[in-house]
């Protein structure tokens, strides 16, 4: 048996706003799950990583962030649902370009409906949505396109005006923003793919983020590398998809101290075969 691999990084975020509480949160992003109830593989892939984060300890919370399933198809997403309610904590989720199609009668609303059917728990129909743990505010940002489903992220005029207000509602809790598609290149994805998997207008969201103070870390996928870069004050963080071998999810922690900016630490967890 392949024993786990655990790698650690760490980085200090050193932001101008102090915020007036200390408190500490530890969750897991896993993202790109790609699932397919037609492949065993990934079926044991995420069987297995499940298994795998229930054994950890002090966990909140667990974020899928996007290409949850292979396909726009009702019954992938069935089965991945039923698949990631035996975890031991609540999870969210985001939608990448996967996820949905109209065309395939799986619209952003349709999927809603779906995982709410197989979660009786889940109850919000918008895929722009917040929630709060110990004092942090988490803001899912929703980049997707439903119509013309593409690799290209669109985070929309009414998206970034959405997630204006939810900055400044929030604008004395550190926020921490879950999405599919990064606004920050990573370069170990390489260029030619980046021109596929670009997002659209990443100036209009930074013209966002450059109005607020209190975004400690933008967290993404698609890009299935491991890549993390602090660019004014943000820490963003990419994560590999669980498909690549060895399967991978990376466990976060946050640490908030003696009214200081948080601390963020990363570890990308291998699921032991």
């Amino acid at each position: 048996m392949k024993k786990a691999f655990l790698f650690l990084f760490s980085f200090f975020i050193f932001q101008t706003h102090c915020f007036g509480f200390e408190s500490s949160i530890r969750f897991v992003q896993v993202t790109d799950v790609h699932f397919n109830s037609q492949s065993a593989f990934t079926v044991n892939a995420l069987e297995k990583t499940v298994k795998d984060i229930n054994s950890l300890n002090d966990v909140s919370f667990v974020v899928f962030t996007g290409d949850n399933i292979n396909s726009p198809q009702p019954e992938y997403l069935e089965d991945f649902i039923k698949i990631i309610n035996k975890l031991n904590v609540p999870y969210y989720l985001v939608i990448g370009n996967h996820d949905v199609a109209k065309s395939k009668k799986l619209s952003k609303e349709q999927y809603a409906e779906i995982v709410h059917a197989n979660n009786f728990l889940w109850f919000r129909k918008k895929w722009n949505y917040t929630f709060k743990k110990k004092g942090y505010t988490f803001i899912v940002v929703d980049g997707a396109k439903e119509v013309i489903p593409g690799s290209v992220g669109y985070y929309r005029a009414d998206t970034l005006d959405w997630l204006d207000k939810q900055l400044s509602k929030n604008k004395k809790n550190p926020v921490i923003i879950l999405q599919h598609y990064p606004i920050v290149n990573s370069p170990e994805f390489g260029e030619a793919r980046l021109k596929t998997h670009k997002t659209y207008r990443p100036e209009d969201y930074f013209a966002v983020l450059k109005k607020h103070d209190n975004v400690v870390a933008i967290i993404s996928g698609h890009f299935h590398v491991n890549s993390e870069t602090m660019q004014d004050g943000i820490y963003h963080i990419n994560t590999p998809t669980l498909l690549k071998e060895p399967h991978a999810y990376k466990i976060i922690d946050i640490v908030s101290k003696d009214r200081l900016s948080p601390i963020i630490y990363t570890q990308l967890k291998e699921v032991d075969e």
